[in-house]
């Protein structure tokens, strides 16, 4: 976890991700970003091209893509490219890369089955986005190391989030350096559990 920020009131989405984009490359050197489909704006898309990123968003399902996605369903295709510019405003474009992949054991037998993403380079980095389901369950333990509130002070309960945030990295960096120091190499299953860690915290500071 690099960074978090609260969403202020008349926020867009493309000053969210350019304002953490700017905390996180004055920590770290970012060649690709993976975001949610709620990210899919071609103006967010353009300002990542234009820091010469590379991108990998879902694509909400609009009436063409739905149409498409039938067309392959029909025909039997599990994947499908083509290229798509995106209006930006005046004579303005931003060129991209839909692809179409076929969901392995699906639960729908319709055109649901297909899910479209966004990219400005090559299809090989939706094996990466892939990736991003360590963020999700990172999430989940995140919830793990905060503390209960019922108060609706936005403060203090952006305070317990970013705390909880720092508290998780202390436990996956000292994981990492104890796989390593024990086994010579990183696995994603831990040897130091979040249960561990907690435990110990509260037996050193009195708090959890």
């Amino acid at each position: 976890m690099l960074d978090a920020r609260p969403v202020r009131k008349g926020d867009t989405r493309k000053e969210i991700v350019a304002d953490l984009l700017d905390s996180a490359e004055a920590l770290v050197h970012v060649d690709n970003v993976l975001m949610d489909r709620e990210f899919d704006s071609q103006h967010i898309l353009e300002m990542l091209s234009q820091r010469g990123m590379s991108y990998v968003v879902p694509k909400r399902m609009q009436t063409s893509e739905k149409a498409q996605a039938k067309r392959l369903l029909k025909r039997g295709k599990d994947r499908y490219e083509t290229d798509r510019k995106l209006h930006l405003g005046d004579n303005e474009w931003h060129s991209t890369t839909l692809i179409y992949r076929r969901k392995e054991n699906s639960e729908h037998t319709d055109h649901q089955q297909y899910s479209v993403f966004m990219t400005n380079r090559n299809s090989g980095l939706l094996t990466e986005y892939g990736y991003r389901w360590e963020i999700e369950s990172g999430y989940k333990s995140i919830k793990r190391f905060m503390g209960a509130t019922t108060s609706k002070h936005f403060g203090l309960r952006f305070f317990y989030f970013a705390f909880a945030c720092l508290l998780y990295s202390i436990w996956r960096a000292v994981d990492l350096l104890v796989q390593v120091q024990l086994t010579g190499e990183y696995e994603h299953s831990p040897i130091v559990t979040a249960d561990n860690t907690l435990t110990l915290v509260k037996k050193d500071t009195g708090i959890g």
